[in-house]
């Protein structure tokens, strides 16, 4: 797999009114050709700021960005134009589009900026508008234009000069569910159909989970965690990627649903996690009858992502103690379980 990003010790400083602001803190990291990879953070955490370096919209204070091999962060002039025409951007605020142009013009835009004749330009807009499903808008303004007309409109621009990468801010921050889907799914065969390494920054969780092959999570400018969608949303390890995971997948209780749990539930409390149909579920069941244990599923859930199950169940385990140890061993063998004593997880992976 060869590299089209590379984030090599990237740090980004501003200064506000006299006040420092460290908007990204030494990442490193690195997006394969080809691949669907999301940058998801809460506000501030520095994922724009970040996507901005891929096509030098910012440089890094120190650091360097590679993109399909060049140091980007060091190009100017002619050599930095050539090298944006290889990197399409998808916009959040207003798509971007000119207003006073019809959608046509407004693709044909980078086109004429790049010296396409004008056959050229037909074509290459009309190929583009049936690619997106617009063929029928090509002499309406924006104006005329719903939300999600307009942000095609704004990826068959994006995708005018052939790009290899596209990179996404917010896209679909401002659009309502249908819509976002009717997008995504658009992303998706652009990457799939065209080859096309698409970088995407969010907040919206959901949006990773839909078509994202890996993702990272940043807080505080820095990278905290990086890996396939289907290892962070299954096994999240930071607490802010365990935070962005729980908003969307009701796995494990909070606190507060803890301490409710525990008040009905007297006995031993556990965590049983399930992934890619190792069995926990039946082993559950099976070591609880053999050890005389009553096990009793209080909370959790099982989803599939990628093909793939996963999910955490909560389990209440009622039986002599000696006996409830055995079982929890013989669960071990197969998979991961954190006991739930006072107010700490215990974990103990199996082996």
């Amino acid at each position: 797999m060869t590299t089209a990003i590379s984030f090599e010790d990237v740090s980004k400083t501003f200064t506000v009114r006299g006040r420092r602001i460290d908007a990204l803190r030494s990442v490193d990291l690195t997006v394969d050709s080809g691949e669907i990879f999301g940058i998801v953070g809460y506000s501030g955490a520095g994922k724009s700021t970040l996507l901005r370096t891929v096509n030098a919209l910012e440089r890094p204070t120190s650091g360097r960005v590679v993109v399909d091999g060049v140091e980007i962060s060091s190009l100017t002039g002619r050599e930095l134009y050539a090298a944006r025409r290889n990197i399409g951007m998808i916009f959040q605020q207003q798509f971007n589009l000119l207003r006073s142009r019809t959608v046509f013009k407004n693709i044909a835009y980078p086109l004429k900026l790049a010296g396409y004749t004008a056959e050229q330009i037909v074509d290459r807009v009309e190929e583009l508008l049936e690619f997106v499903g617009l063929s029928d808008k090509a002499l309406a303004y924006p104006s005329q234009l719903s939300g999600g007309q307009k942000q095609r409109v704004g990826i068959a621009r994006a995708l005018a000069t052939g790009p290899d990468i596209l990179i996404s801010d917010e896209s679909t921050s401002a659009l309502d569910p249908q819509t976002t889907g009717e997008v995504l799914e658009l992303l998706t065969r652009i990457n799939r159909e065209q080859g096309v390494t698409i970088v995407l920054v969010t907040h919206e969780v959901d949006v990773v989970r839909e078509i994202a092959h890996r993702v990272a999570v940043m807080d505080g400018g820095r990278v905290v965690e990086t890996g396939s969608v289907y290892d962070v949303f299954s096994n999240p390890r930071n607490p802010t990627s365990r935070r962005f995971v729980s908003s969307v997948l009701r796995h494990v209780p909070s606190a507060e649903t803890l301490d409710r749990l525990r008040a009905r539930h007297p006995g031993r409390l556990v965590q049983v996690r399930i992934a890619d149909d190792d069995g926990a579920g039946t082993v559950l069941s099976r070591v609880a009858r053999d050890h005389g244990v009553d096990a009793n599923v209080i909370y959790g859930g099982v989803d599939e992502l990628q093909g793939r199950t996963f999910g955490t169940l909560t389990v209440e385990l009622v039986g002599l103690p000696s006996d409830v140890d055995d079982a929890l061993d013989g669960l071990r063998a197969v998979t991961t379980v954190s006991e739930l004593t006072g107010t700490r997880v215990l974990e103990a992976a199996h082996a």
